[in-house]
């Protein structure tokens, strides 16, 4: 396995998030409470992009139909039918880079 730089720390104010491109796959990097957590941007429902919906603590909302994700894990929160998981990544922070563990 290897690391990937994502992006830098102050990029990423709490509460916020934003997508990168690794490898030609879409990732969502949040930022809850300075604890920084990466999974897939592409909604399992009907594959809208994740970091343009809204993060609420520790819960990605698609923007598209109110699916929600748990950012920590990629496990389904919330939605009245059962879709897929996101898959999630490990994050590493060294120094004011947030690296992605591919």
């Amino acid at each position: 396995m290897g690391k990937i730089i994502a992006c830098k720390t102050d990029e990423l104010q709490s509460g916020c998030m934003k997508k990168v491109t690794i490898d030609g796959k879409e990732i969502v990097v949040t930022n809850v409470n300075d604890n920084f957590f990466a999974c897939d941007d592409t909604c399992t429902h009907s594959g809208a992009s994740l970091s343009e919906g809204t993060l609420d603590d520790h819960k990605i909302i698609c923007g598209w139909h109110g699916a929600q994700f748990d950012c920590t894990t990629g496990n389904l929160a919330k939605f009245p039918a059962k879709i897929n998981d996101l898959r999630s990544y490990t994050i590493i922070t060294e120094s004011n880079n947030i690296f992605i563990e591919v």
